[in-house]
């Protein structure tokens, strides 16, 4: 374990924390937003679905010597790909969730054509949960904090290491 692995640790969760921060506030502006520029194989529009952020883990990194042998053995640098400590968002997913129908048939956004689930004169409104999306701005500011805090603690113990040398 090295000296900042800890501080990469903690930078790819707050990395991490702010894309799931900038999901959330995305899902919450477009809550009512009933058009996303799409249309259904019958014409209707489709509403903007809700994002998700999929977390998984990043590969330990491997020592300096351990890095640049791999690079000779493989004829030099190739890639620095897999390096680094913690977390990544491995993708942004939409949500699988049924959108809610409200009966509005004066809309402009209102079926004109019945479709699977879909009755005319329905409007199709976003699959998103405001106390749903404050809750999950909670935990990822909550989990944003904490990684503050760790990268705090990290870079107190570095120094303080670098403070026996004197």
């Amino acid at each position: 374990m090295g000296l900042f692995t800890g501080m990469d640790a903690s930078a790819s969760g707050l990395t991490a924390q702010r894309v799931r921060l900038d999901l959330i506030a995305n899902n919450i502006a477009n809550a009512m937003t009933t058009r996303s520029g799409r249309r259904t194989a019958a014409g209707n529009p489709v509403p903007y679905q809700r994002k998700l952020a999929v977390f998984e883990p990043q590969d330990p990194q491997p020592s300096f010597a351990t890095f640049i042998n791999q690079q000779f053995a493989s004829g030099g640098i190739t890639s620095t790909t897999g390096l680094g400590a913690g977390v990544k968002v491995s993708r942004i997913l939409p949500d699988s969730k049924p959108f809610r129908l409200v009966y509005e048939p004066d809309s402009p956004d209102a079926a004109q054509v019945e479709e699977v689930g879909v009755p005319v004169g329905y409007v199709r409104y976003p699959n998103v949960e405001i106390v749903e999306e404050m809750l999950d701005m909670i935990s990822a500011s909550r989990a944003y904090e904490a990684n503050v805090t760790a990268l705090n603690a990290s870079k107190t113990m570095a120094s303080r290491a670098l403070d026996i040398g004197r």
